[in-house]
């Protein structure tokens, strides 16, 4: 979508719905379409459906809604991948978007938006208090962790990369693990 200027987070909100179901983002004002792939759908899937199962399992264990407008700041709304909110964050269902930062937000490789991803995005996410943030790699099969040690650090000072063999754990969501070698069914399928 062309645009002749770059928009607010409120004009970003009020504009029509997204066309075919590729969800959209506002970067730095301007409007980035994300076209996911099928190994993206995969990813997002595996991690939505373990993240909500977790979430589920017991009383205050928080949300993993499904993706949804985020506004970060007046120039920013983030559609995240997967998201997650502490139990004490958690948006009233009937309110309407955008929604606060989560206390996780992932974000799946895509061609189109990886760049922003972990470029601007992650800049962003991190200086609008995001307690959490997954990068995965659909293309090295990796997850790339970024995360605050507590609540009053300043900024991501924990960082990690975890390959196919190793397992996804979170301060945040004790006893919530995810192998990730799971995350991309799609590989393991074609090796099966």
């Amino acid at each position: 979508m062309a645009i002749a200027h770059r928009m607010t987070a409120e004009e970003f909100i009020a504009a029509p719905e997204p066309q075919r179901g590729r969800p959209w983002n506002l970067v730095d004002g301007e409007v980035v379409v994300n076209d996911p792939t099928m190994v993206h759908g995969d990813s997002q899937a595996a991690i939505y459906s373990a993240l909500l199962a977790w979430s589920r399992a017991e009383v205050g264990r928080g949300k993993a809604p499904w993706p949804c407008d985020v506004q970060l700041d007046e120039r920013n709304v983030y559609v995240p991948d997967v998201l997650w909110y502490r139990e004490d964050r958690v948006p009233a269902s009937q309110s309407p978007p955008p929604y606060p930062v989560p206390d996780l937000a992932v974000e799946v490789r895509s061609p189109s938006t990886w760049r922003y991803d972990t470029g601007r995005k992650k800049a962003v996410y991190e200086s609008g208090g995001l307690r959490e943030l997954w990068l995965v790699d659909t293309s090295s099969l990796s997850i790339l962790l970024f995360r605050r040690s507590s609540p009053r650090a300043p900024g991501f000072d924990a960082a990690l990369e975890l390959g196919r063999s190793d397992r996804l754990t979170s301060p945040l969501l004790p006893g919530f693990e995810l192998d990730v070698g799971d995350v991309f069914p799609s590989v393991r399928d074609q090796r099966a």
